[in-house]
């Protein structure tokens, strides 16, 4: 038995095409209702076909739904459940996919009183944004987290945690709380550092900017290829999650310090030491299927 029968998508760019892709491909006889604010992104998804129907306005697209998934960036959250309250069937359960769940959950309950919302987060993405970037197995071997109120009702719990699977995810129940700040340390702190690090060789008067594109190691472009992520999601990424990212901030910052201390007076042994140990834990993420052991990260040198 599927899990929900009518999903409606809010928010058409590369997660919620994904999902929309995903749900065509692993449940087809669900009907997929999507909805953006854009009308460039409606017209594309309408020309792509990914949705059985767009519609104009976000009211229409929930009116018969029995899943919504909220698909806009954390700092949008709140204007996205305003706009559907009115129309919004009161069995419905209500979803999302940010990256900070805390005050999204909180914006989420505050306008739709009675309503079922069990936010979740699809810890998968690319760089890339808009619908074309969707695909149907972003979710495939990744981690989705749930983190439903202390009062949820199990049986809506699982039927989200259903769907989920059903889209290849792995699932994962936590508090709001500490979901915040797991992602702070494994996802928010280092699109910080990449931000900041590009920024920095953008910015030196001694190197210009064509040195450091022509002259960018593996490393550079790795960190190029997280701080092209979208500027918006990013934004209220970290300023809705701001108490955890600035803790987590805080102690990689004074770990910043111990590692300068080490170069400056030669401590060899506790460099390597460092080095041991973060190796390992790249291996331990390879380890647990969340990336591949291919040579220089996959790239093809033709």
């Amino acid at each position: 038995m599927l899990p929900f029968a009518r999903v409606t998508i809010i928010g058409l760019g590369l997660i919620g095409s994904s999902i929309a892709r995903a749900v065509k491909a692993h449940m087809p006889s669900v009907r997929v209702t999507g909805h953006d604010a854009d009308p460039g992104v409606r017209a594309a998804a309408t020309a792509l076909g990914f949705c059985d129907d767009v519609t104009d306005t976000p009211g229409a697209a929930v009116t018969d739904a029995d899943f919504v998934i909220l698909c806009v960036p954390v700092g949008a959250m709140r204007a996205a459940a305003d706009s559907i309250a009115l129309d919004l069937p009161i069995d419905a359960v209500v979803s999302d996919v940010g990256s900070s769940k805390g005050t999204v959950l909180a914006a989420l309950q505050a306008a739709l009183p009675g309503v079922a919302v069990i936010p979740a987060h699809p810890v998968a993405g690319t760089e890339r944004s808009g619908p074309e970037a969707g695909f149907a197995t972003l979710f495939h071997g990744r981690w989705c987290i749930l983190t439903p109120p202390e009062d949820a009702a199990e049986a809506t719990v699982e039927r989200v945690a259903e769907f989920w699977r059903r889209l290849g995810a792995e699932v994962e129940t936590m508090a709001p709380d500490h979901h915040d700040r797991v992602l702070a340390i494994t996802s928010h702190l280092p699109h910080l550092i990449a931000y900041t690090i590009v920024g920095t060789a953008s910015d030196m008067e001694e190197v210009t900017r064509s040195e450091v594109i022509k002259y960018s190691a593996g490393g550079f472009r790795d960190f190029t290829r997280i701080a092209a992520s979208d500027p918006t999601m990013w934004r209220d990424v970290f300023l809705s999650n701001k108490d955890a990212v600035l803790d987590m901030l805080q102690r990689f910052s004074e770990d910043l310090t111990a590692l300068q201390r080490a170069i400056r007076w030669g401590k060899g042994d506790e460099l390597f030491d460092l080095f041991t140990r973060t190796r390992a834990v790249r291996r331990s993420i390879i380890e647990q299927g969340q990336d591949d052991a291919a040579p220089d990260f996959g790239r093809t040198h033709d």
